[in-house]
């Protein structure tokens, strides 16, 4: 049976598939030969023997199922999630029409009276060192030397960003410093304090120390809810370490240009004390890994988590450090972590986590069965129980559990930890290299683009097959264990090929130049609110997209404008698509490429969430400002393309317009990347002859007004708002001050409009980025912001008029501008004979909101 299945240990009673196995083929199991009654996918379950009705099925000697029936060897095992998957896919293929088995796991319960201490592995006889960058004081040595600049909050983002670009090509003069890079995320630019003050401060705090930070530019507004005093407060407890960096915090007030000028030279000044660190050999003891797996198949507990598991048992044995984390992930495999741990306390603290993880998640309505994605379902991972004991593979036996800390806290000391997070790959990594860690270990089985912007990723393949289709992206293939060749000796390889990242030797991910960052998101119960159920996320309005507006009415669009749009369909490929429109607006000049990259569609919870995302992205797939528009999915995520194929044809929208493409099934990088080119050149001269089709006389304008509005400026703003109404459409955010929602056409978040006159749009958020993202979705031509502090990041593509109580850089008119002046303004931005000026400066964000109940998974 090893060449057509693998059963992960011998009392198991359900095998994995590793080939497509077809309806009526003879196979041969533990007790006698069968023939299959339906096909059955690689990375899928059958039964090798008769499993009775109320028992367990096994995978690792651990129940993930019970029987719902009896089922006989050579059965396809399927709950009600992976029949459901089909369905979404379309598979062409006769697969079982009612589920066989129900979601089931052990009910764990820790017995201290039996509890043995573990023990570690032993140390290695001859001490390991490799090339690294060693700090002052207790920072121990980075595997990379990178002068960092960050945002503070999610209002300070793009600023990093347009700061970093300006020192692409530093290696030319300071040889010894890897890059600069930008840290960007989303938090912390609302109005409110937000629930997650106290685990981004430390994430912040974290990524400033980390080992692989030579310098930093820390950029703030000062006014923010998180700012740069909020950040050396909590640095103030580890100021030895905080003096031994060379840095610099700087607060962008008054004139823009001036403060982005002295944020530069802020960063050309700290490039020679960065520079003057050398490689140099170090001990082993100073590598600190991460291990993670993303992009996961049935595979992974079988062949790539048990090897990066061996790399960190052989980190340790050198007297380094691993962390495991993904608390939601582990949620089932609780025999297995707790098999090998320190003590009482850590085995407690362990399950205190996982507790209290549970808790929160159920809280906002959802529970960590609602982690696997539509990738996992579809490659084998049937449940959390299934994704668990696979995940659980990654500490070795042998390895000991020593301790365990909440999200993002420090790893003091040497040896294997857990850290509280949940399962979002990136929100995970960037808590990991928060504690300190200086490489990344990634297994996945579907692939994955995931590579954080100072720390390298080092990317597991879990089977052979993968790896030759996506092995420009990976870096090792585990897969060759399930192919025979012995555990031990992949190990011992792999190792020395991680030793050699940590020394220099670059990973794939930084070969192509991926990055991305992203904080364990905000949520929006706090611990003393009322639980609530969000698990079908029923719509806030009706969900029937209108159809598309007609009429006619005084002010005029002048300019047939329009852009040619990728549509990342989920956080996994908006990386992509963004090196895909770098690429191709440097290539031509004939057409303007724009991408939306987004930190949702996978990792996260579903109902609300996963509706708010499809309804947005759809609006912007439709969008009148949009001449051609294509799907780009990395094949894994939970918002695939199949899933905005059935939002769309539910709601008699035209799907078949679209392009499609996806990074795994098409491929790889190089080959999406020329699938998705093709496409747009094929079909530029198509979407050319409907320009005068998708041009409106309606302006259509998105406005947001701040809610501190004195009775004259309000009587202005409502005024306006009536001249503009009067010949044309206005959405504003339902919590507008000054305006009756009760009067007006209702919107869901994101929801095109189909009336002329005033919409009010559904809007569970009050960050002003992810408002004007939803705003921008209904179908507008420009978004007017009304803003009473700083500029804020325009959109990427829709021009962002800002209107301020002073004419601060940035801003586009303010209060002392006339209301004819006003409209003026808005009339030239959205005909296109005016850039605004955030927009001039390349000053722009986008976001999609989770709502009110959506949360990291």
């Amino acid at each position: 049976m090893l060449n057509l299945a693998r059963l992960p240990v011998p009392e198991d009673n359900a095998a994995i598939a590793l080939r497509r196995l077809e309806a009526g083929e003879r196979v041969e199991l533990p007790d006698g030969s069968v023939t299959l009654p339906h096909t059955i996918l690689e990375g899928h379950r059958f039964a090798v023997r008769s499993i009775r009705a109320g028992e367990p099925l096994l995978s690792w000697g651990l129940p993930f199922g019970l029987a719902r029936t009896q089922i006989s060897p050579g059965d396809y095992l399927c709950n009600e999630k992976i029949l459901l998957t089909f369905a979404e896919r379309r598979v062409g293929f006769h697969y079982p029409s009612v589920p066989n088995f129900s979601d089931h796991r052990v009910s764990f319960v820790f017995d201290e009276t039996t509890f043995q201490p573990g023990r570690q592995v032993c140390a290695a006889e001859s001490p390991r060192s490799f090339q690294g960058f060693l700090r002052e004081g207790t920072r121990g040595a980075g595997t990379r030397n990178y002068v960092v600049v960050l945002g503070t909050t999610a209002r300070t983002g793009s600023h990093a960003k347009s700061i970093a670009q300006q020192f692409q090509n530093v290696r030319a003069s300071f040889p010894n410093i890897d890059g600069v890079v930008a840290i960007a995320h989303t938090e912390a630019a609302g109005p409110n304090h937000p629930n997650n003050f106290e685990t981004t401060l430390r994430t912040l705090e974290g990524f400033l120390l980390n080992s692989n930070v030579a310098a930093f530019l820390a950029l703030d507004l000062g006014m923010e809810p998180l700012t740069n005093v909020h950040l050396l407060n909590s640095l103030s407890h580890r100021k030895n370490l905080l003096d031994s960096i060379p840095h610099h915090f700087l607060t962008l007030d008054g004139n823009l240009s001036q403060g982005l000028a002295r944020a530069a030279e802020a960063v050309a000044a700290l490039l020679p004390q960065a520079n003057a660190c050398r490689r140099t050999a170090v001990s082993l003891r100073h590598l600190k890994i991460g291990l993670q797996c993303g992009g996961s198949d049935a595979f992974n507990g079988i062949s790539a988590n048990p090897l990066i598991g061996w790399i960190a048992k052989e980190t340790l044995r050198h007297g380094g450090v691993a962390n495991l984390c993904e608390t939601d992930e582990l949620i089932g495999a609780e025999p297995d972590i707790l098999s090998n741990v320190r003590d009482v306390s850590t085995a407690y603290a362990f399950l205190r986590h996982r507790d209290q993880f549970q808790a929160w998640a159920h809280r906002h309505g959802h529970s960590a069965d609602g982690n696997p994605s539509g990738g996992n379902l579809f490659r084998g991972l049937y449940n959390i129980s299934i994704k668990s004991i696979g995940a659980a593979r990654k500490r070795d036996p042998s390895v000991r559990l020593d301790y365990v800390i909440d999200f993002s806290e420090p790893m003091p000391e040497a040896g294997f930890y857990f850290m509280n997070s949940p399962g979002n790959d990136l929100e995970s990594i960037s808590g990991q290299v928060a504690s300190g860690c200086n490489l990344i270990l990634f297994a996945t089985g579907n692939g994955s683009i995931t590579n954080f912007p100072f720390v390298p990723t080092l990317k597991v393949m879990s089977t052979t097959n993968q790896f030759r289709g996506l092995s420009r992206e990976m870096d090792f293939n585990a897969g060759r264990f399930l192919d025979g060749e012995p555990i031990d000796a992949l190990g011992a390889e792999a190792f020395e090929f991680a030793v050699e990242v940590a020394s220099g030797r670059s990973s794939a991910g930084e070969k192509a130049g991926h990055s991305q960052v992203q904080l364990w998101r905000d949520w929006h119960l706090s611990l003393n609110s009322s639980p609530t159920n969000d698990t079908e996320g029923t719509a806030f309005f009706p969900a029937a997209v209108p159809p598309p507006l007609a009429g006619s009415v005084d002010v005029r669009r002048v300019c047939d404008w329009g852009v040619y749009l990728i549509v990342p369909t989920s956080l996994c490929s908006g990386q992509v698509a963004q090196k895909m429109v770098e690429r191709f607006n440097k290539e031509t000049s004939s057409y303007r490429f724009v991408t939306l990259p987004h930190t949702e569609g996978c990792g996260v919870s579903g109902g609300e969430c996963e509706r708010l995302l499809l309804s947005a992205m759809t609006g912007y797939l439709v969008h009148p400002g949009v001449r051609r528009a294509l799907l780009l999915e990395h094949g894994c995520e939970k918002t695939h393309i199949d899933s905005f194929r059935n939002f769309m044809t539910t709601r008699s929208l035209d799907f078949a317009s679209l392009g499609t493409s996806s990074i795994q099934r098409d491929g790889g990088l190089e080959r999406v990347t020329e699938k998705v080119r093709d496409w747009f050149d094929k079909t530029s001269d198509r979407s050319s002859s409907q320009s005068g089709i998708r041009s409106s006389s309606f302006l259509r304008v998105g406005l947001l007004i701040p809610a501190h509005l004195d009775p004259h400026q309000g009587s202005r703003v409502r005024e306006f708002i009536e001249t503009l109404t009067a010949s044309g459409v206005v959405v504003c955010p339902v919590e507008t001050p000054w305006l009756d929602p009760l009067t007006t056409n209702p919107l869901d978040y994101g929801q095109p409009f189909s009336l002329p006159g005033l919409h009010f749009m559904h809007c569970p958020t009050q960050q002003p980025i992810e408002i004007l993202s939803g705003l921008g979705a209904t179908g507008v031509d420009v978004l007017v912001l009304f803003s009473d502090s700083h500029a804020w990041p325009a959109h990427p593509f829709i021009p962002t008029l800002q209107i301020g109580f002073t004419m601060e850089e940035g801003f586009d008119a303010n209060f002392s501008h006339t209301n004819k002046e006003w409209l003026a303004r808005v009339t030239e931005a959205a005909a296109g004979r005016m850039l605004p000026a955030m927009q001039a400066r390349h000053q722009v964000s986008f976001q999609i909101t989770r709502g009110y109940t959506g949360v990291s998974l």
